[in-house]
């Protein structure tokens, strides 16, 4: 082994970031090859939000919304890169320093993979151990042809070996996630997927139902449009030769059902507004779709629910947990496990094969996606994933409306120009929008036909604009009496209030 000093740092730190970037391309090729669960930088990943105090993980959301989980992986890899550029360095000094490093990497992916639900443990394992490996000696190499090269006149080698290497991590790694793509959509036969025709559903928007106004959210979100805010890291592809559904807990007859089993139980359509409790005033972490599936209620009175059973905890595939009081199922409000969504098996992304949709309760406590077992137990027995994180228990979507057109600081020529955006309060029904410019009078909106009580509604209003720089707000009323508050409040702990609010350059 040569002395530090002798070479340039950046050969021993680029040999490092290369030999890190191999044993992550590993991992993923081993994945691929093994199993079809998630990668390993997946569950570290997974580790990393379970243990993240909650202030961090409400930052990740407000600031990335639907990006937090790329970013998460990325900074992840990109902390994994500088690091092995530091055991580069120290491996020129001696090699024993960076076997440590690249064990101590090796612990937090096995711990990751054997917590993770989603990874079968022996793959997860081989495939930790093997990155490391690989890692190791492609390290041993690389900082081999550093000491090489000092010794030599031509100093090409080391940079045809380093790009070598980084070559085979990028291809490893790219064959790993093909894969594993490829091997978790075979099995999860969505496709295989015939849809049973409802018994009862309700009709769909006539073309007369919308309101035309560029720029306006259409009235039924598109599922690829569909806003999605879960845990889950890498979506679950769900064997349905092997799924089930169980019912257990407080009730007098538990039972296990089979995707087929729940395909031949009476289904309903219905419209439903689903909101994340992280939706900022006027944010997008919203939308309505039409939503097939079973009553929950018919679900639970074949189990027979014991009368103190005051809680419904839905449970995912990958541990997530939820939970909502007994009665919402019963107080006339839709809640459902459903299989599809706008008239197609439901998509990965969203929950397939099947997931809970409860109206007028945020997501956090009642939309369980790849759901797997719904538990009956008492209010205070159990508390769900977000609550010990510092979010209410209790959690009605508050009354809510949003512009959509014009766009903040949007410049616009004086005369007639439209306002136009949605509200929804679901369970409840929205029967007025207004809209103030300045501090004039309230304007009331027209507003587009009400496919249900759970269903957002378009509204729009003309505005004769002037000169000058204007601020636009909204407010919506529901069909309880109740008009939203102008009373700002985040998210944290269950809602945002306040009326959304642009301001608009009119010259």
């Amino acid at each position: 082994m040569i002395s530090e000093t002798s070479v340039s740092p950046r050969r021993p730190a680029a040999a490092g970031v290369v030999a890190v970037a191999v044993a992550f391309g590993v991992a993923e090729l081993l994945v691929g090859l093994l199993s079809t669960g998630v990668s390993v930088v997946v569950a570290v990943g997974n580790l990393i939000i379970d243990l993240a105090p909650e202030k961090v993980v409400r930052f990740g959301i407000r600031v990335f919304g639907f990006y937090d989980k790329p970013v998460l992986i990325a900074g992840i890899v990109i902390t994994g890169l500088i690091i092995g550029g530091g055991l580069g360095r120290l491996a020129v000094r001696n090699f024993a320093f960076a076997v440590f490093g690249f064990m101590i990497g090796g612990a937090v992916g096995t711990i990751a993979a054997l917590k993770d639900p989603l990874t079968p443990g022996v793959s997860g394992l081989v495939a930790v151990w093997g990155a490391v490996a690989l890692g190791l000696v492609a390290l041993r190499f690389l900082i081999g042809r550093v000491e090489a090269d000092e010794q030599d006149v031509d100093k090409r080698r080391f940079l045809v070996s380093l790009a070598g290497a980084a070559a085979f991590a990028a291809l490893a790694a790219t064959t790993g996630r093909v894969l594993v793509g490829r091997m978790r959509e075979v099995v999860a036969g969505r496709e295989d997927v015939v849809l049973p025709s409802p018994i009862d559903s309700q009709p769909g928007p006539a073309p007369g139902d919308r309101l035309t106004v560029d720029g306006i959210s259409e009235l039924v979100t598109p599922n690829e449009d569909f806003y999605r805010i879960d845990t889950a890291i890498s979506v679950p592809r769900v064997d349905l030769d092997t799924w089930t559904l169980k019912i257990s807990g407080m009730v007098d007859r538990p039972i296990e059902l089979t995707f087929d089993d729940l395909l031949d139980l009476p289904m309903v359509e219905r419209f439903v507004t689903l909101s994340c409790v992280s939706n900022r005033v006027g944010g997008n972490l919203v939308g309505h779709a039409r939503w097939q599936g079973v009553l929950l209620r018919d679900l639970l009175d074949r189990v027979g629910v014991h009368e103190d059973a005051t809680q419904i905890v839905g449970r995912s595939v990958d541990d997530f947990t939820v939970g909502f009081p007994t009665e919402a199922v019963y107080d006339g409000r839709e809640a459902m496990v459903a299989i599809a969504m706008n008239g197609e098996p439901l998509p990965f992304d969203h929950g397939f094969p099947a997931r809970l949709v409860v109206a007028g309760l945020y997501g956090y406590v009642s939309a369980t996606k790849w759901l797997s077992e719904i538990e009956l137990t008492t209010w205070d027995a159990f508390d769900a994933y977000w609550i010990p994180r510092g979010w209410s228990k209790e959690a009605p979507i508050k009354t809510q409306s949003r512009i959509d057109v014009p766009r903040q600081s949007e410049r616009l020529d004086p005369g007639t120009v439209p306002i136009a955006g949605v509200a929804w309060a679901p369970n409840r029904g929205i029967t007025k929008v207004e809209v103030q410019i300045d501090d004039g009078p309230w304007m009331e909106a027209e507003l587009s036909a009400e496919l249900s009580k759970d269903s957002w509604r378009q509204w729009a209003v003309d505005w004769e604009a002037t000169t000058g720089t204007h601020d636009i707000r909204a407010r919506a009323t529901d069909a309880s009496g109740e008009t939203q508050t102008s009373e700002l409040a985040a998210p944290a702990p269950n809602g945002a209030t306040g009326h959304h609010t642009r301001t608009v350059v009119v010259s």
